[in-house]
């Protein structure tokens, strides 16, 4: 497994929720890359919560959409946005059990838009949410130009 780069991390306009370490609220996410799948480790706070001691399902669900963002700008080679997103709830995330995984990886491109699936974990490996990811593809050269796509070289140290 090797960790990523952020390449927008040295922007400090750079706010994203998911991923950006200069926003106070945000996740502040580390992504790595095992094999096919992009991976984060991630630990809740108490901030985090729904009811007692419950990771929130917004959140998950954030957690989830930024890991399948990570898999486009990695696996796919560009941006995308969201198209469709689905979601099980299995069982309860607990943030007193210490880190969370979240996995994803991409499943086909078809007709502009890419096919992920992701899960997030709990510290001992047990499954509690699924989700399938649907997004539009922005075409490679279009995201370089118009959003500054680094491409899938600056994401990995050298």
């Amino acid at each position: 497994m090797r960790q990523l780069i952020n390449p927008g991390r040295s922007n400090p306009g750079y706010l994203c929720y998911g991923c950006s370490t200069h926003n106070a609220r945000g996740l502040k996410m580390e992504f790595w890359e095992d094999n096919e799948d992009i991976v984060a480790f991630w630990i809740p706070g108490a901030d985090f919560q729904s009811y007692e001691n419950i990771l929130h399902g917004g959140v998950q669900m954030a957690l989830l959409d930024e890991t399948a963002c990570w898999v486009m700008m990695v696996k796919a080679g560009t941006y995308g946005y969201t198209k469709r997103m689905e979601f099980e709830f299995c069982r309860h995330v607990f943030i007193n059990r210490g880190q969370i995984q979240i996995r994803g990886c991409l499943v086909r491109i078809e007709e502009g838009v890419a096919y992920m699936d992701l899960t997030l974990s709990d510290s001992e490996g047990e499954v509690r949410t699924r989700a399938k990811a649907e997004y539009f593809i922005v075409p490679a050269n279009i995201a370089a130009k118009r959003m500054n796509y680094p491409g899938q070289a600056c994401f990995y140290k050298e």
